[in-house]
């Protein structure tokens, strides 16, 4: 492991990058690409934990826009989550890495039920650990369910990879003048609304001292650079 600044970290994914180009579901190319980034740290003997969304399949807040129970919604995007766990499960397997799914919504034939305890026993044992449906409540995003899990299992920082290469301070599609951070305090993140993660994330970090690194999937070997420290995306931090 030597080379590497992080040991145990938590990896949060969108379910819309799964999509790839398609308008719906997954594309098998996206997971095959995930896993070989992330085959280098374990191979390394790195503890990687993963949560996704479920937005490319369902988003519980779309739903409840369209005059859905807020909450009935939620459940279905939790589910959502489970389908893109399982898939990334399958891909990671077949590409050599022992991988479990844990999830907080108990479903014993197809995952096991989230137990603190026992999801850092796989992490020690090298095991890549998804953590899929959410907290297991409404009203929580995958956002603020990878920074709980983060918190939980002791990880070094939680990064969440997103389709630009940093947090900008204006959106960098739109607005071609604006600048990337390299480094900002998570109080700055919530003054500003720069939409990082959600606000209850955000806090729930902060309060427990978790760094969040904000980069890209995109090219080759960018996880594992940012394994190793190196200035891919933007790190929030302390004051």
């Amino acid at each position: 492991m030597s080379g590497y600044r992080y040991k145990r970290v938590l990896l949060k994914l969108s379910g819309e990058a799964l999509m790839g180009n398609r308008d719906f579901g997954i594309d098998p190319d996206v997971p095959q690409r995930i896993a070989r980034e992330l085959k280098p740290a374990y191979d390394a003997g790195l503890e990687v934990a993963v949560v996704v969304g479920g937005g490319n399949i369902f988003r519980g807040l779309s739903g409840a826009a369209a005059g859905m129970d807020r909450a009935q919604g939620d459940n279905m995007g939790m589910l959502a989550t489970v389908i893109n766990s399982l898939a990334l499960q399958d891909t990671f397997e077949h590409s050599g890495m022992q991988c479990r799914v844990m999830s907080a919504i108990e479903m014993h034939q197809v995952s096991e039920t989230y137990i603190r305890r026992r999801a850092i026993r796989h992490l020690e044992k090298g095991r890549i650990t998804i953590f899929a449906a959410g907290t297991g409540n409404p009203y929580f995003t995958t956002d603020t369910a990878a920074a709980l899990r983060a918190c939980e299992i002791g990880a070094e920082v939680l990064m969440k990879a997103t389709k630009v290469d940093g947090i900008y301070d204006a959106d960098p599609v739109a607005n071609p003048e604006a600048k990337r951070f390299d480094t900002i305090s998570y109080r700055e993140v919530l003054n500003r609304d720069l939409q990082v993660m959600d606000a209850t994330a955000t806090a729930l970090c902060h309060d427990n001292h978790m760094p969040i690194m904000v980069f890209s999937l995109d090219g080759e070997g960018i996880f594992d650079r940012a394994l190793k420290g190196e200035p891919v995306g933007t790190t929030v931090v302390e004051d």
